[in-house]
């Protein structure tokens, strides 16, 4: 899950010419560390919802990876 929740993340910041993240780092903030905007969180959610079939922003704002991995290990 976590190899796949880095080469998304990745791949919206390649799309963006930013720098790749190479540790999934729980901590690593959405926006303020990765620069991610509302429309790559969108995409973000997109791409996580075709992968693993849940909704990361159901319940409210999503802020940093950690929050993202919780979710997806939620039954």
């Amino acid at each position: 899950m976590n190899d796949k929740i880095l080469e998304i993340l990745n791949l919206i910041l390649e799309s963006k010419k930013l720098n790749p993240i190479v540790i999934l780092d729980r901590e690593l903030r959405l926006r303020e560390d990765l620069g991610l905007d509302s429309f790559d969180l969108a995409e973000l959610t997109v791409r996580i919802e075709d992968e693993f079939d849940k909704d990361i922003f159901e319940n409210g704002l999503v802020l940093n990876i950690g929050q993202i991995i919780d979710i997806l290990k939620k039954p």
